[in-house]
């Protein structure tokens, strides 16, 4: 039997997953990730992702992806914590990468299953996360997203029940039952975040720990209004952010999403900096869009 988890409420709310800027030949560009941190804070976030898919954490090595943990580890400066994202093939990477991160200071790390092509099997999905915590001796956030590896609230609950280290789940499924069917199988104690972009009032309500998705990113000061009132009991506020910002996240999903984020945070002075190719920038259509959206809000 697994021993019981520590408290994690310091992981709760309003939790972006910050885009990695990058200039026109693929390298980082650190200033104006800073400034999106300074962003993101000033906007009042709960704590940053760093290295998700938002982030094209796909794209990142090891050096890399600390690198920014690192800026964003020192830019936070203990006021909210940094999750640490990985996405990788194997258990081995996995494990490296881990272990690499947690030199950085963060409070957790967001993890996807390996995915390419194959999906492991569920006994050996679970080990998989087992070896993984063994080795990273730190909170884990399974990031349940990849649609042909993806993880039932069954096998979710059972993970977090067995592997003292995973403590909780980001749900990015767009099927909000799927969300409402983990959050009454898991464990008390683990966080259950949101990423269902489209329905984030619904997740608050239906008590989720809070949300880490694209679209918190590209307008953070409303997402922290909605998430404040729905935690007041303020439904009526709640329900007309959600109307507004829908039309937001309409405008900007789609295949190259990180990159539609990225000019979302042009548009409101905070350099987004190019995708890595061979991401595509946003389009004229998604720009005309997304500037639309942003100014209904």
């Amino acid at each position: 039997m697994a021993k019981s988890k520590t408290n994690y409420d310091h992981i709760f709310g309003i939790i972006p997953p910050m885009v990695t800027p990058f200039t026109k030949t693929g390298k980082i560009d650190e200033k104006a990730f800073r400034a999106q941190a300074r962003f993101l804070i000033d906007a009042g976030v709960h704590g940053v992702a760093v290295g998700g898919s938002t982030g094209e954490g796909h794209t990142l090595n090891t050096v890399e992806t600390c690198r920014l943990l690192d800026i964003a580890v020192k830019e936070a400066a203990e006021r909210i914590p940094v999750i640490a994202g990985i996405i990788v093939d194997s258990t081995a990477q996995a494990v490296e990468r881990a272990k690499a991160a947690a030199k950085t200071g963060v409070a957790a790390l967001q993890v996807t299953p390996v995915h390419y092509l194959f999906r492991p099997d569920d006994d050996n999905m679970l080990e998989h996360f087992r070896a993984l915590g063994k080795a990273a001796k730190m909170p884990i956030i399974i990031y349940n997203v990849v649609p042909w590896s993806y993880l039932s609230p069954d096998l979710l609950a059972k993970i977090m029940r067995e592997v003292p280290e995973v403590i909780g789940v980001k749900q990015s499924a767009g099927d909000l039952k799927l969300m409402a069917d983990l959050m009454i199988k898991a464990p008390k104690n683990c966080r259950i975040l949101s990423a269902v972009d489209a329905l984030m009032y619904p997740s608050f309500a239906l008590g989720a720990h809070g949300a880490v998705a694209a679209i918190l990113t590209a307008a953070p000061k409303a997402y922290v209004a909605m998430w404040d009132a729905v935690e007041a009991g303020d439904h009526k506020t709640a329900r007309k952010l959600h109307e507004k910002l829908l039309h937001l996240w309409n405008a900007m999903i789609d295949d190259n999403l990180p990159a539609t984020v990225k000019f979302a945070l042009n548009e409101q002075g905070v350099p987004g900096g190019y995708p890595r190719a061979p991401m595509p920038a946003a389009s004229q259509q998604q720009q005309r869009a997304i500037r639309a959206a942003l100014k209904r809000l």
